[in-house]
């Protein structure tokens, strides 16, 4: 049940690009959350806004050029370290393709922030959507372990971050 927020100025893309480019987030996310871009389950709880901000401003005076803000929200244990990151580098491609330049040019234009939800915190249709909830609706519900094991790989590899930063902040004497 991907969500996805997206920031593109007035003006920035041409309709049909702006079309292809919405398009093409949510199968991206679709695909980055390990499910089929074609699945219509997965399609039809995928959801993008779109955010027209008024102005955009760098350094107090108005960006020269459009700036784009993608935020991928998706219920915690969908992503990992490598998901994320190819996650990152695929939107920032697709958002290029749309508005038509290189590489080079358009890309320091862009921001993509993947954010997790909580476990227990993902509300729809007026209840908590747990992730092994969510993996059984759009895949079946032969799949509802995926979603509990992608959680506990989460967590486990957020414990041990922790447990790593603890450990380094006691080695060096930081109270």
């Amino acid at each position: 049940m991907p969500m996805i927020d997206v920031t593109i100025p007035e003006g920035a893309l041409k309709p049909e690009a702006e079309a292809r480019l919405v398009k093409e987030l949510g199968d991206i996310l679709i695909g980055h959350e390990g499910f089929d871009p074609a699945n219509k389950v997965a399609q039809s709880v995928t959801v993008v806004f779109v955010h027209r901000p008024d102005a955009v401003y760098v350094a107090g005076a108005p960006s020269p050029t459009p700036r784009y803000r993608i935020v991928p929200t998706v219920p915690e244990g969908q992503y990992t370290e490598a998901s994320r990151a190819a996650l990152v580098k695929d939107v920032t491609a697709a958002v290029v393709r749309a508005a038509g330049g290189s590489f080079e040019d358009v890309a320091p234009q862009v921001w993509v922030f993947p954010t997790e939800i909580p476990d227990g915190q993902w509300g729809s249709r007026g209840v908590i959507r747990p992730l092994s909830d969510i993996q059984a609706f759009i895949a079946g519900e032969h799949e509802r372990e995926v979603g509990a094991a992608r959680l506990a790989r989460r967590r486990r590899i957020k414990a041990l971050e922790l447990l790593a930063g603890a450990l380094d902040a006691a080695g060096r004497g930081v109270d």
